[in-house]
């Protein structure tokens, strides 16, 4: 997408040693912006991956980095008046809608204390513009597809989804009483090169390839809306550059797809039968997601460029 208007900026990136955020890092990077990074580098999964990434964004000379939590506050502020940034992207968020049946608390701190803390901290500093991850959970048991970012959005099946929707609406309150402005992004199954482990394609391409079973839900009518990691990092940096004053966006790869025919590929790809155990649906899940990204093409020039026959071979190739 090129450099971010014709200036460099000061950006605030938070859960960067994440997959997307990490991404997103390199990427403003290579454009020649001045990038603070923060990550608290938990153990939800391997850490190594976490450091692996962080290594790779090291290397730049633009880039500054500081270990902290953003629950903790002062620490928070500490980071926003040494770096002075001009925007905020806000990543960092306790992620997967099963293990927020686990452990609830988890995500009623970090997606709703730490994001308050961000929020409260880009108040206090006059950020111009604060860019937040929302998710595609939050239409939960909403029957009509594709997910317009119009629909309601009321009724979370995860308190993953009712912590990205608080987000939403913090950020609504913060835009009407302080003027902060602020783009919330719904993302929809983002994959590709130094993926989660805890996503299904990860979890797919891993077992397959150690010859241990997979399980599929739902007796594998699940359908969703697999995202390529850079149209993610191209919506990101469109919404960083418009800097609209309060929007949502869908940012999805406007595609259905079914699990069973994503299996397929990976198959394909290691050239590996799958052994797939059959299973209900669980607790919090979607059987189906499906993104209208018609808000995001006309506002961000969203346009994603990467289906899953080619973005999974990307991924493998990375995996292997």
């Amino acid at each position: 997408m090129g450099v971010i208007g014709l200036f460099v900026e000061r950006i605030l990136v938070t859960g960067s040693a994440g997959f997307i955020g990490m991404h997103l890092c390199r990427s403003l990077l290579e454009d020649g912006h001045i990038i603070h990074g923060i990550d608290n580098m938990n153990d939800y999964y391997d850490v190594s991956l976490k450091e692996a990434r962080l290594n790779l964004i090291s290397k730049y000379d633009n880039f500054i980095f500081d270990s902290i939590d953003i629950l903790n506050f002062q620490d928070v502020e500490k980071v926003f008046k040494k770096f002075s940034p001009e925007k905020v992207v806000n990543l960092a968020a306790q992620v997967g809608v099963r293990y927020s049946i686990i452990n609830p608390h988890a995500y009623i701190q970090s997606n709703i204390v730490g994001f308050t803390n961000i929020i409260e901290a880009c108040k206090n500093s006059k950020v111009s513009g604060l860019i937040y991850a929302s998710s595609s959970s939050v239409y939960g048991g909403n029957k009509k597809t594709p997910f317009s970012d119009n629909d309601m959005a009321d009724k979370p099946i995860s308190i993953y989804a009712a912590s990205k929707r608080s987000n939403e609406l913090i950020a609504y309150t913060y835009k009407h009483l302080y003027g902060l402005n602020s783009t919330g992004l719904r993302f929809f199954t983002v994959y590709g090169p130094w993926g989660r482990p805890d996503m299904a394609m990860y979890i797919f391409t891993d077992k397959i390839r150690n010859g241990e079973k997979i399980s599929v839900f739902n007796h594998g009518n699940m359908k969703r809306d697999f995202t390529y990691i850079d149209d993610i990092v191209n919506g990101i940096k469109a919404s960083i550059e418009k800097n609209y004053s309060y929007e949502i966006f869908n940012l999805g790869n406007n595609r259905c797809e079914n699990i069973m025919d994503v299996i397929d590929y990976i198959e394909k790809e290691l050239d590996i039968e799958a052994e797939i155990n059959f299973k209900d649906i669980q607790p919090g899940d979607i059987e189906k997601t499906f993104a209208n990204i018609s808000n995001a093409k006309k506002k961000l020039n969203f346009e994603p460029k990467t289906n899953i026959q080619e973005g999974i071979p990307k991924f493998i190739q990375w995996y292997k």
